[in-house]
């Protein structure tokens, strides 16, 4: 077993956790209301996907020849660095570009789930519940 995506999905939920914690307390007073929420954003977005991660860590190693749930891992993982990553940046930046990167990783999150959702159907057809 290879646990890429166990790993993964902690030191992102660590990430967000610190994160987070640095947005409540060194940025409150600093960042404007409009920045700070989209900060949030970001902290939010990463520890559900952080999250979805460890469950397709569970699935991967419960199946591990289906290939469809690891390119959903890697959709779900290049979604964090994508769109939590690009609103990190914006926010403590203010480079308003680095906005038309955020939805890049918002359709990979769609994707993955989407992927899972494929993945739990095909599961669910063949009766392996």
């Amino acid at each position: 077993m290879h646990p890429v995506f166990l790993l993964l999905s902690a030191v992102s939920a660590f990430l967000a956790v610190t994160m987070g914690a640095f947005g409540a307390h060194a940025l409150k007073a600093v960042l404007a209301p409009d920045m700070l929420a989209v900060y949030k954003t970001a902290v939010t977005y990463q520890m559900w996907h952080a999250l979805g991660l460890g469950i397709i860590a569970l699935l991967r190693q419960q199946n591990p020849d289906q290939h469809i749930v690891v390119y959903a891992g890697w959709l779900m993982f290049a979604g964090i660095i994508l769109f939590s990553g690009s609103l990190y940046v914006l926010s403590l930046s203010g480079i308003k570009w680095l906005g038309m990167i955020t939805p890049i990783g918002g359709l990979c999150f769609l994707s993955a789930w989407l992927l899972v959702s494929l993945f739990a159907y095909r599961a669910y057809k063949s009766g392996n519940t």
